[in-house]
């Protein structure tokens, strides 16, 4: 997969020569300070890296192609420190291929109100300064994150952060290979899409593979690194009994080992970072891969079942988006529900495949039927998700653009015990209420595939949609029905003239 070691934010000041060579050196020296605490920061996930205070047209150009062009540079923080002339930033704002954030803040905290002259006035003029570029970018029609407070206050690198999050699951896209291994679900809809549009628009590529492909890394794999894979899960896992060496169902273990070590050696042969399986293709398999497909989750890889790599790629950009943090993120399907009247939610599960990032406690490790896919048993681990904030998201392909829908959603604990659904299992109460989330993930084409993540906020998925200059709705607290489908009507007005508007496109 692509290396994401040492990747860094660029911090850029604006400012312009009629200051003098004193107050230039002076803003460069607090710009230097200021990117310092932020890349010392536990609340921005990447390196924050001072490089220039742009004073001329020249300068701001060449600085944004250098970073196009850096490997490790996800993006910009732009401050404009003293008031910088908008026209400047033209040139570099038109050829600017990697995101920004937009920090609008100044170097002191408090005016010195007792000793404030016009020299003063005159050095930190981000006020003025800072409103002048946001004018240019807004008439540029440049889509970008706008952080407002002192840099040293939380809440203000808390929202850095974030954005950092999304800037670098948007770096992980360019270039990602997900392998669609077998076909799409015959007859399903919402994994189908335009394979070339998603690659145009987010920069990843979707190729299809033969089972058999699969297969024959399956069946390299070595008795001896077979054994060790056991030893592992009963180590890291809660094995049922007939499955542990000298179980009767144990050689059923080592075939989902097997698989996972075919399945492990194929990305990493394809460099892949995501992939995509289907129950009706699974021609010399012995089983479908769950326990398989759910550690490689847990790895980082994206996933999509039933073909669905859309959603494989959006897992592995919510997977980087989210690394560093305690909180997992899975694949997931909105599976069945509770209405009772006192209060309705949502049974989340699939039929094997939910990542144990997510897990509440040590997951069990078993063997069960499964009455679809006309194969043997398949090993799976079981487990239920903690109680706490969390979200849905999904890409849907709308033939002319993609639409990202996110719901917020309060994750309960089961009303009883669950000791006859042999799966992975999330119970959630989704915002503003069932009926309403319902029925606006429904008006929005929202797919039955969401990834649902307790370590992202609709924020991070916000910032992202930006990012890849993609339309977003929101289903929250606040949302109603009536308001979702007039967004939504408007949408593909803006969107469908949005190329003649938009440098994003």
């Amino acid at each position: 997969m692509k290396n994401l070691d040492n990747l860094e934010l660029w911090f850029v000041t604006g400012s312009q020569h009629l200051y003098g060579p004193e107050a230039l050196k002076q803003v460069a020296e607090n710009s230097k300070q200021v990117a310092a605490a932020l890349d010392a920061s536990s609340r921005i996930p990447v390196n924050v890296t001072f490089k220039t205070v742009g004073e001329t047209p020249e300068e701001i150009r060449s600085i944004c192609l250098e970073a196009n062009n850096a490997q490790k540079c996800i993006g910009l923080i732009i401050w404009c420190h003293t008031f910088s002339p908008a026209k400047m930033w033209i040139g570099g704002l038109g050829v600017l291929k990697k995101p920004f954030l937009h920090l609008h803040t100044q170097f002191f905290r408090d005016l010195p109100w007792g000793e404030i002259d016009m020299d003063y006035m005159n050095l930190h003029q981000a006020a003025h300064g800072d409103r002048e570029f946001g004018f240019m970018c807004s008439r540029m029609r440049i889509e970008r994150k706008v952080v407002v407070g002192h840099w040293q206050d939380d809440e203000v690198q808390d929202r850095i952060g974030v954005w950092a999050r999304a800037a670098r699951g948007w770096y992980a896209m360019q270039g990602a290979k997900i392998c669609r291994i077998g076909d799409n679900m015959r007859e399903v809809s919402v994994t189908e899409g335009d394979k070339v549009a998603a690659e145009a628009r987010f920069g990843y590529s979707v190729n299809g593979y033969g089972v058999g492909d699969v297969v024959q890394f399956v069946n390299a794999a070595s008795d001896a690194d077979v054994d060790a894979l056991c030893q592992a899960y009963a180590d890291e896992y809660d094995v049922v009994n007939s499955l542990l060496k000298g179980g009767e169902r144990h050689e059923s273990l080592r075939d989902g080992a097997r698989i996972e070590l075919g399945l492990r050696a194929f990305l990493e042969d394809k460099g892949a970072s995501g992939f995509t399986t289907t129950f009706e293709d699974l021609h010399g398999l012995k089983q479908l891969p769950g326990l398989s497909v759910q550690r490689l989750m847990r790895d980082g890889y994206g996933f999509g079942a039933e073909g669905d790599w859309k959603t494989a790629a959006l897992l592995r950009t919510m997977k980087v988006m989210a690394e560093g943090l305690d909180e997992g993120t899975s694949f997931m399907e909105d599976y069945t529900y509770h209405l009772n009247p006192e209060g309705h939610k949502v049974l989340g599960a699939h039929m094997l495949e939910i990542c144990p990032s997510i897990a509440e406690g040590k997951p069990s490790l078993e063997i069960h039927p499964l009455g679809i896919g006309g194969k043997e048993d398949p090993v799976r681990l079981v487990f239920n998700v903690p109680a706490g904030p969390a979200i849905n998201a999904t890409v849907v392909d709308l033939g002319n653009r993609f639409r990202l829908v996110v719901n917020d959603v309060d994750v309960v604990a089961p009303d009883a015990p669950l000791p006859n659904l042999p799966v992975a299992r999330a119970v959630w109460k989704p915002k503003p209420d069932f009926k309403t989330s319902a029925a606006s993930w429904i008006h929005a084409g929202g797919s039955h595939h969401p990834i649902f993540s307790i370590a992202l906020t609709s924020e991070a998925m916000e910032d992202f949609a930006a990012i890849a200059g993609i339309e977003m709705l929101l289903i929250d607290e606040n949302t109603t029905v009536s308001q979702v489908r007039k967004e939504l009507r408007s949408n593909d007005v803006y969107y469908h003239d949005n190329t003649g508007f938009s440098r994003a496109g």
